[in-house]
């Protein structure tokens, strides 16, 4: 099953692409995805939800009030760097767009209104490319393993932390104590 996340201000929105991706058919490269939709209207929730849930890919709306799609998506990337981040923006704004590009590290930028074809289109092959990027990175770990430059323990730490992001972070506080709550995702 791939999971995506979907962050947008506008219920309508979510609504309706949640919808378009329950109903139509998510394929590239010869393979079908079966997805699975998670979505939230606030991008510190979406952070939360991010910290301990992984993601294939994440789709934000670029304007949305307290965090820009911009700012969300580089947090994101923080926490699971390997999924492919989408930004959906009805705005032409190009100097936003650059920083989409640079900062986050977006695949795509998708235009409001969408097209449902194009929209799922882009969707597989971000996901059928993630796919395989994932698959170079894994034989290129194995070969680095293989070879002594790479250790067992970091082999393995880094797939942990593919299965379940954040699992490999430790978070100390000053007296020694070990943290639970994320201390990136606590906004004043």
């Amino acid at each position: 099953m791939t999971r995506i996340l979907i962050v947008d201000d506008e219920e309508n929105i979510l609504k309706s692409l949640r919808r378009l991706l329950a109903t139509t058919p998510c394929s590239a490269a010869g393979k079908v995805f079966q997805l699975t939709v998670d979505t939230f209207a606030d991008p510190l929730q979406a952070l939360e939800s991010a910290f301990g849930t992984p993601y294939h890919l994440v789709l934000s709306d670029y304007r949305m009030p307290g965090m820009n799609g911009v700012a969300f998506l580089k947090e994101f990337r923080e926490l699971q760097p390997n999924a492919a981040r989408l930004i959906l923006s009805g705005y032409a704004d190009l100097n936003g767009l650059i920083a989409a590009i640079n900062e986050a590290g977006i695949v795509r930028f998708i235009a409001k209104p969408w097209n449902d074809y194009e929209l799922v289109t882009t969707i597989a092959q971000a996901l059928a490319f993630q796919e395989l990027q994932y698959e170079t990175e894994k034989l290129a770990d194995e070969a680095r393993l293989q070879q002594g430059s790479c250790s067992a323990e970091d082999f393995e730490r880094k797939r942990l932390e593919a299965l379940e992001p954040g699992i490999t972070r430790v978070r100390w506080g000053p007296d020694g104590s070990v943290l639970l709550e994320p201390d990136s995702l606590k906004r004043d």
